[in-house]
Formats: structure tokens, sequence, C-alpha cells
């Protein structure tokens, strides 16, 4: 799959949508998990590594579009594609 083609920019928007699905997920159940248990700084700490994950996520596809941009990779090679 070439670099911003429909498939391309298909396949990123949909791993944008899967990763903002589990996000919001997991920030709906972190409360209700931490009110049975009563630890608050677990809480923060599951709160923070969800942010870390999502900002590594974010690097990852902006290099990914770098790369695209130089011409020196395939862009997303990990994010699995229609053949």
């Amino acid at each position: 799959m070439s670099c911003f083609s429909l498939g391309w920019i298909e396949q990123v928007c949909i791993w944008l949508i899967v990763v903002i699905a589990i996000v919001s997920i997991i920030k709906l159940l972190v409360p209700l998990l931490m009110g049975l248990i009563g630890i608050p700084v677990v809480a923060q700490i599951i709160n923070i590594v969800l942010w870390a994950v999502v900002a590594i996520m974010c690097v990852y596809i902006i290099f990914a579009l770098i790369s695209c941009l130089i011409g020196s990779g395939g862009g997303l090679l990990h994010f699995p594609g229609r053949q």
C-alpha cells in the first residue's frame, strides 16, 4: 500500500477510531474499578500509562507520515492493510 493512497488513509482512520474507542472505554471503567478497590493512586497510574500509550501512537504516526514524505519508508508498516 503506497503512502497517502485512499487505502492508506482508510487504515489510519480506522486505527485512530479504534484507539479513541479503547481509551474511552478504559476511562469509563477506571473510576468504577477504583470505587470498588478504593485506591485512587492506581487510577492515576492507569491514566498516565494510558496517555503514554496514546502519545507513543501519535509519535509513530507522525514519523510514518514523515517517512512517506521523504520516501525512505513504507509509512505505517506495522498496520495491517487490505491485500
